[in-house]
């Protein structure tokens, strides 16, 4: 292969006992190269690629209709959930004003929703719980993907469009 020979499926290679699968070459020292597929890792997690996509667009869609910044997190919140959400949100900053934190934590089986000091006029509470409920109802079903759509388009339409357009 070293010097452009061309090499067969099942052909003797000189070297004994050895057939080349598809695959395989012999380079020029001797050596056997083998070429193999490279499959990434799934990822780990709850979610598969496709769930993940999705869960991306809506956040993405949500984010960029609305001006808000809506995020998701999944995962436990620790003893006291809503100050744990809220300590989460408080990471984002001078961004956290403007921002919606959906905190979910599947094995506490509580859902906590932080928005901003400017969010919050957009985005009253009462539109919130509906947004939870509905949230809550897919969870019960196994929907976790749906669920968090679900309540991001409900809270989405909620807050209406960009002020700034």
């Amino acid at each position: 292969m070293g010097t452009g020979e061309l090499t067969e499926h099942g052909r003797s290679t000189g070297l004994e006992g050895t057939d080349l699968q598809p695959g395989m070459a012999v380079t020029a020292s001797g050596r056997v190269s083998v070429a193999k597929m490279y499959e990434p890792a799934p990822p780990k997690g709850p979610f598969t690629t496709p769930q993940l996509t999705r869960i991306d667009e809506a956040l993405t869609l949500a984010s960029r209709e609305t001006g808000l910044d809506f995020s998701i997190y999944l995962g436990s919140l620790g003893d006291d959930s809503r100050q744990g959400a809220e300590a989460l949100h408080d990471t984002l900053g001078a961004q956290g004003d403007n921002a919606v934190l959906i905190a979910v934590s599947p094995g506490e089986r509580v859902v906590e929703v932080v928005t901003g000091h400017d969010a919050m006029h957009r985005l009253p509470d009462r539109a919130v719980k509906l947004a939870v409920m509905s949230m809550v109802a897919s969870f019960k079903e196994g929907d976790l993907t749906g669920g968090l759509i679900g309540g991001l388009r409900m809270m989405a339409d909620q807050a209406g469009p960009d002020p700034r357009r």
